[in-house]
């Protein structure tokens, strides 16, 4: 009997593992933001979660011509980065399941915010920005692109 409890408890647990896997909630990969104004590639980052800019629906300055620049940011010395480049998810850890916490950079406002990401479909990403401790939050709908 003992030997037909340890092959249950194997079996039971190989296969706990194979449906985590199975449904481990993958959120890597290119996403389209909200009114589909920017492309963000969210990518392992040293063992957290990133998002870098990768295409925005007008990539140019409409005064200027040239592409788009990060002008609002707080941080003077910051201002001439490319917006197409731009890290904007920073530092994304498990913080539940389909759910990872970290930073958001906003380069509308130049202002980084506390960030909650969560998964709640396969093609679905739920993004929101915290100020006061999570009393002020905005949150964005993101798809999955092609």
């Amino acid at each position: 009997m003992p030997h037909v409890l340890r092959v249950v408890t194997i079996a039971t647990t190989l296969l706990g593992a194979s449906l985590a896997s199975t449904f481990a909630a993958d959120v890597t990969g290119t996403w389209l933001t909200e009114e589909g104004k920017a492309t963000v590639r969210v990518a392992d980052c040293a063992g957290a979660l990133c998002g870098t800019i990768v295409a925005l629906k007008e990539p140019n300055d409409p005064q200027t011509g040239k592409p788009k620049v990060d002008k609002n940011n707080v941080e003077a010395g910051k201002r001439g980065r490319l917006i197409i480049g731009l890290q904007i998810l920073l530092g994304l850890k498990p913080d539940g399941a389909n759910k990872w916490s970290g930073q958001i950079y906003n380069p509308e406002d130049g202002k980084t915010y506390t960030a909650s990401v969560t998964l709640p479909a396969a093609n679905t990403l739920k993004v929101q920005g915290c100020i006061l401790g999570g009393v002020i939050c905005k949150t964005n709908t993101w798809t999955r692109a092609g």
